[in-house]
């Protein structure tokens, strides 16, 4: 870590491609306070999100978070349970996503 390479938006596919890359042995996934506290809210477990995180899609640009200087990005997709899952994330660094916050999508719950 230390490479703060990531200065400006990536793609979509990008994003993905590095949220991947931040999963496996060389990178790191950090799940902030808020992230934990809406995953409780949320009645959400660690092993759903991180289904989310590999097998989900980045469909919307980034949002600059003008505060923090970062570009927010936003995965998508089903756990096992049914349950459609949105989180939203940062790059702190080329290999550290930080987890921003999580919460679920009602209308795009799928039956099971």
């Amino acid at each position: 870590m230390g490479n703060k390479e990531i200065l400006s938006a990536l793609s979509t596919y990008e994003a993905e491609d590095l949220l991947h890359y931040c999963l496996g042995p060389d990178g790191v996934v950090v799940p902030g306070l808020h992230f934990l506290d809406e995953l409780r809210k949320g009645e959400l477990e660690i092993p759903d999100v991180w289904l989310v995180l590999k097998t989900g899609h980045v469909f919307s640009p980034p949002e600059l978070d003008t505060s923090r200087g970062e570009w927010k990005y936003k995965v998508e997709g089903h756990e096992t349970g049914g349950k459609y899952i949105v989180v939203v994330f940062s790059f702190k660094d080329i290999d550290q996503a930080f987890l921003i916050t999580v919460f679920s999508i009602e209308s795009r719950r799928r039956q099971l």
